[in-house]
């Protein structure tokens, strides 16, 4: 598995396992759970299936940009049939559920992967030492096919929401 580095507030330094996935390969397909003690899982590619994906990866949604980035991409394609936005991190499922009623998204997809690390495995995200995932947003098409990409190579900072949501109207 390969690993590369990313930094916390330019002073920590944390290492990702994983192959970022590249714009034009196959979307690997990768599930989590989603929801309290259930071992129900959800794919982000094989359970999204016709719809262009918004895989949005956050370290923890208990963070100020973490929490904003999920909301950003869940409030811009809300209503959109032909899109769906995934917000995969590694807390449980519990907290994802607190989440999303505190911010009055019921209909938001949130996908745990803090049993196995599965997703964050399959699209390069897993910081090793903290056993979250890497931010980032990957973009892909109603085939599977990855469309655009973004891993934030700081903690601290926000994706670029504009390149991420221009990817996605360039598919519809």
């Amino acid at each position: 598995m390969t690993e590369r580095t990313i930094t916390l507030l330019d002073q920590a330094t944390f290492t990702v396992l994983g192959e970022p996935v590249q714009a034009g390969e196959k979307a690997p397909a990768a599930a989590g759970r989603t929801g309290g003690f259930s071992t129900d899982t959800f794919d982000v590619i094989d359970d999204t299936q016709g719809k262009i994906r918004v895989l949005v990866f956050v370290p923890s949604l208990n963070t100020g940009i973490c929490s904003s980035q999920a909301r950003k991409f869940n409030e811009v394609f809300e209503g959109n049939d032909q899109v769906v936005a995934v917000t995969i991190s590694a807390d449980l499922p519990f907290v994802q559920e607190q989440w999303c009623g505190a911010e009055g998204l019921d209909d938001a997809v949130m996908v745990s992967d803090h049993y196995d690390m599965a997703i964050s495995d399959a699209y390069g995200t897993h910081i090793k030492e903290l056993r979250l995932s890497q931010r980032g947003v990957v973009v892909v098409d109603a085939e599977g096919v990855v469309r655009y990409t973004e891993y934030c190579p700081e903690i601290a900072m926000h994706p670029d929401y504009d390149a991420a949501v221009a990817a996605v109207n360039a598919l519809l």
